[in-house]
């Protein structure tokens, strides 16, 4: 080693490699490690190793003067290969940082990346250098210049969940040579459709360094989702259109906080890309696989030899250990602090709360977002559920979080597909979920409120198909959800049927209606207002290609679903009473009618066959102040649903206003278009419609 490359002893903290202007200090985790060598890489792949002899705190350091950014490396950790106890450290193997903020290349799985050999399952000794992405430094430097957090009160948000390759990589407006990146995010015709959309915050699919799983390697295939992370701080570099993706991730952002709009982060913490006891070697398991993994705890003779998983991915990240917790809230603080992001959804977020085997909001994990000055001070999400025993949590997460309401989804879909009995739930979903969310002093926009979502069909396929056609995926149509709560509208599939398209359509707006009109904080997902469908494929995370990304040509036919959306989400907006801040008190603020203009009675709400219903908001009796503590005022409002294949004649009680005027009617595709009209104290509501009425003054 040349005494350009003598480490100083440099600091334990912070943890991976942190530039500071003349030289870059490196820091790695691991308790299990014998000696730990940094391997740093010249253009040419010349891979030159630089021992770090100091220790502190479990922490092995060093400082390198004149190292600065551009530098790639990778870590190569020597220690016990005791499977069976938990330790898997092999020297051969590069790993990369679990602190990189920077990976450049990706794994092209070479039997040496795994640390058995395929056949006999023996010690490989092979080096995996030449196969692995590296690690690179970074400079921190950017010119955020005046750049500020949106800060947007949780009632005035309307989310959209977008895919960073797939909502842009067709656009014809955008240059091909961004198509698919952080830059096309960001790009001036995104930012139109997003502002006439009317939504408020961008909610990106994993944008985390992620890894293309090694079986879908050998079919030619992609992880398209991206819920495969291999590097919490690094964005992932496939969606850069330079070689410079954190940079050009701070410019997305600049550009989208400079009109208004947030970004959201869909991060997955619950476990890596390395899987289970049969997976390759790239990180964490050759750091210190005991620390980073739940493990087995098996009296047989394999030990700890294999992974305790609820997420259905081979493992899941110990969520007791002190530096699994340091490694998630550094990777958090990252993310605002130094990208600037505004909130995080969570991915399966049960197994952040499985400090132990039980799914408990008292885990350390809650604790530390708790007490955290910059993470409790941004937008929480929770994926309320995993795969595991006792998973499911909906309603379950702490007052600090706002939760995807999947019985919000679930009921929504029933009633529109005409199940029986969904009548009293649906009330409950329309008025933000207080059976869930208000015991425990959390507000309606608790309930992050959708109808579809990326795993699942889109709002197209939705009311296309009754099943799922996951031939496309290669497993014999046996993954993804068979229970879609879907309607067809009568025909399976694409159809010449006028009448089948124009029900789905109607339909479509149903669902639309019924989630922006909610009490809670809607979310869109990115395409459905364009028509987006993925033929019935209800599971495309491994479909890296046309039939998941969004087809903007064919988009252009959908310019009128486009058009009502943001006629909708505006309606939102100027009107107060469809977001309130506080639940409803249902006293004077909210009425249940029948369709004969009674109130509903506990026999209304049991009639199973009931598919019809009368909604009385009173925006003249919010008892609630704004942000400035005056008082809120809003017109009366008739929500009329009819989700029957019949007209429905229905009696609008005296309520102290004369007449009534139809601001949306489902059957019409044009809300600015509608022709207006007075109601007085009855209407015909078309079969399978939404009618909203309004005071007229």
């Amino acid at each position: 080693m040349s005494s350009a490359l003598r480490p100083w002893p440099g600091t334990p903290y912070p943890l991976g490699a942190t530039y500071d202007g003349t030289g870059t200090n490196f820091a790695l985790f691991s308790e299990v490690a014998d000696a730990v060598e940094l391997c740093l890489f010249d253009p040419d792949g010349t891979e030159t190793r630089v021992a770090l002899r100091e220790r502190d705190a479990l922490v092995w350091h060093g400082y390198l003067p004149g190292v600065g950014p551009g530098q790639r490396y990778g870590y190569r950790v020597h220690g016990p290969y005791d499977p069976e106890n938990g330790h898997r450290c092999n020297p051969s193997k590069l790993l990369l940082d679990p602190y990189a903020k920077h990976v450049e290349g990706e794994v092209d799985w070479d039997q040496s990346c795994f640390s058995y050999n395929w056949s006999d399952e023996s010690f490989n000794d092979e080096d995996s250098a030449s196969h692995m992405p590296k690690s690179v430094v970074i400079s921190p430097f950017f010119d955020w210049d005046s750049d500020r957090h949106p800060r947007t009160p949780y009632s005035e948000t309307v989310v959209y969940e977008a895919h960073v390759k797939g909502l842009t990589q067709t656009h014809p407006d955008i240059p091909e040579d961004i198509r698919g990146t952080y830059a096309a995010i960001a790009h001036p015709v995104m930012i139109d459709h997003y502002k006439r959309l009317g939504v408020t915050a961008v909610e990106l699919m994993p944008v985390h360094q992620f890894v293309h799983d090694s079986h879908l390697a050998e079919q030619g295939r992609r992880n398209y989702w991206g819920y495969n992370t291999i590097a919490f701080l690094a964005p992932h570099n496939d969606y850069a259109s330079t070689p410079q993706p954190v940079q050009e991730f701070k410019a997305m952002v600049k550009a989208l906080h400079a009109e208004g709009l947030e970004v959201i982060l869909d991060v997955v913490y619950n476990h890596t890309a390395e899987g289970n006891h049969l997976g390759p070697t790239l990180s964490f398991r050759g750091i210190d696989n005991a620390a980073y993994y739940r493990l087995v705890d098996g009296d047989g003779p394999d030990g700890k030899a294999h992974y305790y998983d609820t997420t259905g991915t081979g493992n899941t990240l110990l969520m007791k250990h002190p530096h699994v917790l340091q490694l998630i809230m550094d990777s958090l603080r990252y993310w605002v602090t130094e990208m600037h992001v505004d909130g995080f959804r969570f991915d399966l977020a049960s197994s952040l709360a499985r400090q132990f085997h039980e799914v408990d909001r008292l885990s350390a994990f809650f604790d530390l977002v708790q007490q955290d000055p910059v993470i409790s001070q941004v937008k929480l999400i929770a994926e309320p559920w995993d795969v595991g025993e006792g998973g499911y949590n909906v309603g379950g997460f702490p007052p600090l979080w706002t939760e995807w309401n999947g019985k919000y989804r679930d009921t929504v879909r029933d009633f529109w597909r005409g199940e029986d009995s969904t009548l009293a739930e649906l009330a409950e979903r329309l008025t933000g979920s207080a059976d869930l969310y208000q015991q425990d002093g959390r507000r309606p926009f608790a309930s992050i409120n959708f109808v579809t979502a990326h795993d699942g069909f889109t709002l197209q396929d939705l009311v296309s198909y009754n099943d799922k056609h996951n031939e496309d995926n290669g497993e014999d149509n046996n993954d993804g959800e068979s229970h879609n709560r879907s309607w067809n509208c009568g025909v399976e599939g694409d159809t010449d049927d006028l009448e089948v398209v124009a029900l789905r359509e109607q339909q479509k707006r149903n669902l639309l209606t019924t989630l922006v009109l909610s009490q809670g904080v809607p979310m869109l997902l990115h395409g459905d207002e364009l028509g987006r469908t993925q033929q019935g494929n209800n599971n495309v995370y491994a479909q890296d290609n046309e039939l998941a990304w969004v087809d903007w040509e064919r988009a252009r036919d959908f310019d009128v679903l486009t058009g009502f959306v943001g006629r909708l989400v505006q309606l939102r907006r100027e009107h107060p009473v469809f977001r309130r801040r506080r639940f409803f008190d249902g006293r004077h603020d909210i009425g249940w009618y029948t369709p004969q203009g009674e109130l509903m009675s506990e026999e209304d709400w049991d009639t199973g066959y009931a598919r019809s219903l009368a909604v009385f908001l009173n925006g003249e009796a919010i008892r609630e102040p704004d942000e400035r503590g005056e008082p809120v005022s809003d017109a009366q409002f008739w929500l009329l649903l009819n989700g029957s294949g019949d007209e429905i004649a229905f009696a609008l009680p005296d309520v102290g206003a004369e007449s009534w005027e139809i601001v949306l009617d489902t059957t019409s595709p044009l809300l600015d278009a509608l022709e207006a009209r007075a109601v007085k104290h009855d209407v015909d509501v078309p079969a399978h419609s939404v009618l909203l009425l309004r005071k007229a003054f």
